[in-house]
């Protein structure tokens, strides 16, 4: 078998609109594409024996075992190896159940679909898949330690990339509420929502999170003086910068017991308490200076008490848990590292944040810490005895917490609200030591010993005991007030032919509401009056600059066919879906070889309209109109036909449609018709005589009004947007050049050619065509321009692109050269395959009255050359 592309889908896609996380591999079976599973000796046994655990897969017997026994039976290699590498992820602790295989155009070659939660661990998984059947197919096994070493991989992987426990809870609450997410590309920060709506979270710390009170709450003894002055309990203690200062610093505080950390720490780092002699005094100073960046250290006298950790969002609390140091429990026979190998096979705990739970370790300090309690690793504690292995609570060295948000005592509530609202932060973790949190911190000697920025939540979504609380709603009501969910409206246009012109329509349509738009389109990424990024910009990454920049209200996204296959899309819903055709380009091109293929493809856009979204379809095309099987939300049809039966159907049921009748673009329901505007009056249509831009404006002004733009606002829109190089560059631009006139479109396939052709052949002087086509099509679609070409110019010129695209420098004028001669038609034609040559050779040879249609490459040089000789104007 040989993998001969794998692809990372990140969205709505192809394969399926609810599955965003795919990994498409195309493999050639090669000496196995006739050979099912049935005719490869030993096979079955030997995947059984390497992955026992398939049997859980039920595949389309829908039955424990059923996939198994698809391939005891005999299925195709391909289905096999997408199991496996579902299977493989599985094993590795990577939940996935989305699979498809399918045969492509070419027999043997195939297209794997299976899900991943990683990509990277997704992409190695199709390997290691292909590599594991390979060798059984070879060799009837797969030997043990290579399958150990690809879970290992897969699982570092994993561990990698994961973002950890506190962010998974707040993304798995936005999800809850419909917020979209997406990951930063720095300092592993998130955006909820979409542009102005959106909001950033970085672990715990949020929008609202004060770069004041985040660095007032990393410094300790600042923070302790700020409470202090609040009257709020504090331990007594002091900051020194050298070892002699230890001495009158542990006076100064009381005397022993005392507590040394280091003044800029953090995740209990470098912190000793219970310090009882000036030798551990010595020590402590030493691992607490170590820790800090200063190299301050805070000497603190020692309270009594548990450890709790009261957690504060926007002000309120929310969870209160407390916090038991990592340790051991007896059981009369089992030394202290037998214990610690037990416990750790508890399998909530894992390494660092990986986990619930932190596994136990044995290093210098939980050593020091055994020794102070008089142990040793070996020692055997009694039945019920307790030997702590560290001494202070944080989870991450292997802590447990105990839920305790019922048993607080509302004036320690009180407290804790006050000091978070004193350090400034909108999320707070306040450490509060105290013998007893359901009584007033006054009466047993408590006190507050830290304010921590960024806390994290682990502790109280999965206590070890006690009940599981939900702090990441408050945070989600505290950045998404009134159940918003950060969105802002989407709509995403599609289709063969008039994507770029209708998506900058509608992007002008919503301008006139006086709201920032962002839109992207085959020209560049715009935002509000300016150019981002200039480029064929029609796919997923586009899309996303548009989302996640902060000051978009509306995006209006120009959704093409390559970025649908390459990656899907980059939003999971939109308001509204415009699918204006459905054509034969491109095929041949992605595995799509049929127009029934393509319109799946197209679809993909339609089928993500939100429930209480409207998808907008063209009804005049049979593909398109059949969409409706599949759009959750509402429907919007518009036709160039006022008799189409669909629309007819469509409006009596209560429908909304938009329709050209007796020269008007209308809106229609079953109880009105608004008259947006007479054809001829809008500069787009140049003055009525290009159908296929009636129908463009016809979607676009449906696509707005679905949106909630006014009626006002968009017959404001139509009569001032104008197919002209400056607001459509490319689409129908139409130049006076005093004795002859030129005119620019990027038509590039037949449905385009056609289309041009009803306004071309309206021209009442000679029509020269200077054509070509992308050099990816198919030989018979250049064969079809030539032909169409022919009935529609008096002369041709056939030029190519300079990006042949792989096709010997020729080729492609040949074929086309070839369709023209097909025709009976007294059209002449010659081939000038330089582009620039050939529309320098059009316009020079010109005659007074014609039209010179020049079908570029580059719309930009072609823009040019016509300037250059200084037109009278660029009409729409």
């Amino acid at each position: 078998m040989k993998i001969l592309k794998i692809q990372t889908l990140r969205g709505p896609n192809y394969w399926s609109i609810r599955r965003h996380k795919s990994i498409v591999m195309r493999l050639d079976l090669e000496d196995l594409a006739d050979k099912p599973s049935d005719r490869i000796p030993g096979f079955y046994e030997g995947l059984l024996e390497t992955l026992p655990s398939l049997v859980e897969h039920f595949c389309s017997p829908g039955c424990r075992g059923g996939f198994l026994s698809r391939v005891r039976e005999g299925t195709m290699m391909g289905h096999i190896v997408e199991h496996v590498a579902l299977e493989l992820q599985e094993l590795a602790r990577m939940p996935v159940g989305f699979g498809r295989t399918r045969e492509t155009g070419t027999p043997g070659i195939y297209n794997v679909v299976f899900e991943y939660t990683d990509e990277r661990a997704g992409r190695y998984a199709a390997r290691a898949a292909v590599r594991l059947c390979q060798s059984i197919v070879d060799t009837g096994k797969y030997p043990p330690s290579e399958l150990e070493q690809d879970l290992s991989d897969l699982r570092d992987l994993r561990d990698e990339s994961a973002l950890g426990p506190s962010t998974d809870t707040l993304l798995q609450e936005a999800e809850a509420r419909d917020i979209p997410w997406s990951e930063s590309a720095a300092r592993s920060m998130i955006h909820l929502g979409y542009g102005v709506n959106q909001k950033r979270i970085q672990a715990t710390l949020s929008d609202f999170s004060s770069i004041l009170a985040v660095e007032l709450a990393c410094d300790k003894e600042g923070t302790k003086r700020v409470l202090e002055n609040a009257s709020i309990p504090v331990p007594r203690g002091t900051v020194i910068h050298y070892l002699d200062e230890l001495e009158g610093a542990i006076e100064e505080v009381g005397g022993y017991p005392i507590v040394i950390k280091p003044l800029d720490g953090n995740h209990g780092r470098g912190i000793t308490i219970d310090i009882n002699s000036w030798k551990d005094a010595q020590n402590a100073y030493d691992v607490a200076s170590v820790e800090s960046k200063t190299k301050s250290t805070i000497v603190e006298r020692y309270y009594r008490g548990q450890d709790h950790r009261v957690l504060v969002v926007n002000g309120k609390v929310v969870a209160v848990a407390e916090r038991v140091p990592a340790h051991v429990v007896g059981d009369g026979n089992s030394t202290i590292s037998e214990l610690i190998e037990q416990t750790n096979r508890d399998p909530r705990r894992g390494e660092g944040h990986d986990n619930i739970l932190t596994r136990l370790r044995i290093d210098r300090i939980s050593i020091g810490r055994l020794e102070r309690q008089g142990y040793t690793v070996d020692s055997i504690l009694g039945e019920g005895e307790i030997c702590y292995l560290r001494a202070t609570a944080n989870l991450s060295t292997g802590g447990i917490s105990v839920d305790r948000t019922d048993d607080i005592h509302p004036e320690n509530i009180w407290l804790a609200q006050r000091a978070a609202r004193t350090i400034g932060l909108d999320i707070a973790g306040i450490d509060v030591v105290t013998t007893d949190i359901s009584r007033p911190l006054k009466e047993t000697d408590g006190v507050i010993v830290e304010v921590n920025a960024a806390p994290g939540f682990r502790m109280h979504t999965h206590p070890s005991q006690g009940k599981a609380r939900n702090v990441a709603g408050p945070v989600m009501d505290m950045l998404f007030p009134a159940e918003s969910n950060g969105r802002i409206p989407i709509v995403a246009i599609t289709g063969t032919n008039g994507k770029t012109t209708t998506t900058r329509l509608v992007a002008h349509i919503f301008r006139q509401t006086e709201k920032t738009i962002g839109y992207t389109t085959t020209d560049g990424t715009y935002i509000g009056d300016y150019l981002a990024e200039a480029g064929d910009n029609t796919g997923p990454q586009s899309a996303k600059l548009i989302l996640q920049d902060p000051t978009v209200e509306v995006a209006v996204l120009e959704t093409a066919r390559g970025g649908i296959l390459r990656s899907g899309l980059a939003f999971a819903e939109c308001d509204v879906g415009v699918v204006l055709n459905v054509a034969a380009d491109h095929l041949g091109l992605g595995d799509i070889n049929t127009i029934e293929q393509m319109a799946h493809v197209k679809a993909v856009v339609a089928e993500t309209v939100s429930s209480d979204g409207v998808a907008v379809l063209n009804a005049d095309d049979p593909l398109v109109a059949d969409m409706a099987e599949r759009v959750r939300g509402k429907i919007a049809y518009f036709s160039m036909n006022p008799n189409n039966e669909r629309v007819k159907e469509h409006i009596l049921a209560g429908g909304l449609a938009a329709i050209y009748e007796e020269g008007y673009l209308s809106l229609v329901t079953r109880d009105s018709t608004l008259r947006i505007a007479k054809a001829q009056d809008v500069p787009l249509t140049l003055k009525g005589m290009a159908p296929f831009m009636i129908a463009n404006a016809l979607a676009a002004s449906l696509a707005a009004y679905a949106g909630g733009v006014s009626l006002e606002h968009i017959q404001e829109a139509l009569s001032t947007f104008k197919a002209s190089s400056e607001q459509t560059p490319g689409r129908m631009n139409l130049f006076d050049l005093g004795d002859y006139h030129a005119l620019v479109d990027y038509a590039h396939n037949a449905a385009s050619y056609k289309a041009l052709g009803d306004f071309v052949r309206n021209w009442p002087g000679e029509r020269v065509g200077i054509i070509g086509g992308p050099g990816d099509r198919r030989d018979e679609d250049f064969i079809e321009l030539g032909r169409l070409a022919a009935d529609i110019f008096d002369r041709i010129l056939v030029k190519e692109d300079d990006d042949t695209r792989g096709r010997p420098r020729g080729d492609a004028a040949d074929l086309i050269s070839k369709g023209i001669g097909q025709i009976d038609t007294s059209c002449r034609y010659e081939s000038i395959l330089d582009e620039r040559k050939a529309i320098e050779t059009g316009l020079d040879e010109a005659v007074k009255g014609s039209l010179v249609v020049i079908l570029p490459e580059s719309v930009n040089r072609a823009i040019n050359i016509i300037k250059k000789r200084e037109p009278i104007g660029d009409r729409g």
